[in-house]
């Protein structure tokens, strides 16, 4: 049932993650999103089989340190953007902000209940949805393409370092899985991090 339970938090958590991106690319002047119907919150119009349902279980049932997955991609056209550099900046960072968000607001609310008489449950749920926020907000900032923090490094990036782009394109599905087998657990320093300042308890 703990398995369930995580997998729901966070396929919804990357859900926001995914239609936070079409919303601001919406603001930006790009509907691709809002045509190709994805700028809604049923997670059946953007679950990934591997991403949101597979690699997920396999780290709770393996009990990872740190727990992610991601959802299809919303899609957008950089080129209808009325600023392409700031505009793919803004979409990328847009899942980002939306789970830094959530686990702030939820960790808040955890950190100022404390105080109170609360169930076990409340804590535990509080606290998941924090972490797999948190999670997932760290993860996505790793700089592998399709991860948001590739777009925002692109964008950054004089032209000149155009093999480097394209090494990372080329190479992206190797580097991922090499990242997540070898790489994902030293993000849990950060995320242990971030959630005791948040929340003001040690994981």
């Amino acid at each position: 049932m703990d398995t369930i339970f995580f997998i729901a938090i966070l396929i919804m958590s990357v859900v926001i993650h995914e239609v936070s991106h079409g919303f601001i690319a919406l603001r930006f002047g790009d509907r691709t999103a809002l045509y190709a119907g994805r700028l809604t919150l049923n997670p059946l119009k953007h679950l990934d089989m591997f991403g949101s349902i597979i690699l997920p279980i396999f780290l709770v049932l393996t009990h990872s340190s740190f727990l992610f997955g991601w959802a299809k991609p919303v899609p957008y056209n950089p080129n209808n953007l009325t600023n392409r550099k700031w505009g793919t900046i803004a979409v990328a960072s847009a899942g980002i902000l939306a789970n830094l968000s959530l686990a702030v607001f939820f960790g808040l609310i955890l950190r100022f209940s404390l105080n109170s008489v609360v169930s076990v449950d409340f804590v535990s749920i509080i606290s998941s949805i924090v972490l797999i926020n948190l999670g997932l907000a760290i993860f996505n900032l790793v700089p592998i393409p399709p991860l948001d923090g590739s777009k925002i490094l692109f964008s950054l990036l004089p032209n000149s370092f155009y093999f480097v782009i394209s090494f990372l394109e080329q190479y992206s599905l190797v580097l991922i899985l090499i990242f997540i087998v070898f790489f994902a657990n030293y993000l849990y320093p950060i995320l242990a991090y971030l959630y005791y300042l948040i929340t003001g308890l040690s994981l």
